[in-house]
């Protein structure tokens, strides 16, 4: 099957071919400006489907919203009609093709040249009035407030909010693609005469910089924000993939002592706490207990042993633990517990706590195992 994106240099089409070729669409005609004009003939001709995702919304003179946007569909529609190819062609309009101004006007142009086409020559014709669209591999300072807002933050730059109340709706890139491809199959979401992406979300332009500027600070606080909210989460990915390239990384405050460290990873308010504790060889960590607070520990590099002890009893039991063989082992409340470094080498833990370290309700009495 052979695929005519065009447009493939933007940023739909970039993200729509590299899926495309994650799911072994290996014939993708791709046509960008900078190609040679004289190939849209041979991918007219050739083409088995079109995505004509090119376009123009940030022109330096407002007459270059019709040409962008009209003209070079009515050229695409004329070759394809000139080849007799009378393929399923999908179009990436706007919702502002309802709007009366030079933006609008042109998408809305280039729909009904559309419409007009599928009436003549019986093509499928498959119209996306796409709203803000959002995700990685958007231009920044652009036309994209989401884009500019995570590239800012991420670069310690200043952000204009006029209205913070205003409501926008957005699709995420990943759901845009996906949607598109099902169009490929044959199982477009059709409404009407049109199609949408069924993944919609609506939230104020505030709650939107209130959650990038909390992304930021997530670093300093070692938190995670929460993924259980599917914007949240498309939002969070947008925005670590505008962190400046000398910036992937950030350090971690480590408590070093004799014995070894003790290092908070990260820290959620509802899915506890993941933290890396290194012990000396010959050093024993721990002897306490919890009422309600619980672990799990991992030692993922040397080896040790747990030991517990119910603190109303005098029986010890030991689980023996290697990085050889992983396994988890968890730490039931009431029971005051340790862990021996019993190797030559530094032995390395990964524990998890059902909730974060609170300095004032520690949850935490010491007892000798």
């Amino acid at each position: 099957m052979k695929i005519l994106v065009t447009g493939a240099k933007g940023f739909i089409g970039k993200n729509l071919i590299a899926e495309l070729k994650n799911r072994k669409y290996t014939d993708i005609l791709e046509y960008t400006k900078d190609t040679n004009p004289s190939l849209l003939d041979e991918y007219c001709k050739e083409a088995d489907f079109v995505f004509h995702l090119a376009g123009v919304n940030r022109p330096k003179d407002q007459s270059e919203f019709m040409k962008g946007n009209f003209g070079f569909t009515s050229t695409l529609l004329a070759t394809l009609k000139e080849y007799n190819n009378n393929c399923p062609i999908m179009i990436s309009s706007s919702i502002q093709a309802e709007l009366d101004n030079s933006y609008g006007r042109s998408k809305k142009a280039g729909e009904d040249l559309l419409f007009k086409y599928s009436k003549e020559t019986g093509a499928k014709v498959l119209v996306y009035r796409l709203p803000n669209v959002f995700g990685k591999w958007c231009r920044p300072n652009y036309n994209s407030v989401i884009a500019t807002f995570c590239y800012n933050i991420a670069h310690d730059l200043p952000i204009t909010v006029n209205d913070p109340s205003v409501v926008m709706n957005l699709v995420y890139i990943d759901d845009v693609v996906n949607e598109l491809i099902n169009a490929l199959n044959g199982k477009e979401n059709a409404v009407g005469d049109f199609c949408e992406v069924p993944v919609v979300h609506t939230i104020t332009l505030g709650e939107i910089v209130d959650l990038i500027y909390s992304f930021k600070k997530s670093r300093e606080e070692r938190t995670i924000p929460d993924m259980s909210d599917a914007f949240t989460k498309k939002l969070y990915s947008t925005y670590l993939s505008y962190l400046p390239k000398d910036r992937f990384s950030y350090e971690l405050k480590m408590n070093v002592d004799y014995r070894g460290s003790f290092t908070e990873f990260i820290k959620t308010p509802d899915r506890g706490q993941v933290s890396v504790n290194i012990s000396k060889p010959g050093i024993t960590k721990g002897n306490h207990w919890h009422h309600t607070k619980n672990e799990k520990f991992l030692v993922v590099s040397g080896k040790g042993v747990i030991r517990f002890r119910k603190i109303d009893s005098d029986e010890t039991i030991e689980y023996y633990v290697s990085g050889d063989k992983l396994e988890v082992v968890d730490i039931p409340p009431g029971y005051t517990h340790n862990i021996e470094n019993l190797g030559d080498t530094d032995m390395v833990t990964i524990m998890w706590a059902n909730e974060p370290f609170d300095l004032e309700k520690p949850d935490t009495y010491y007892l000798e195992v």
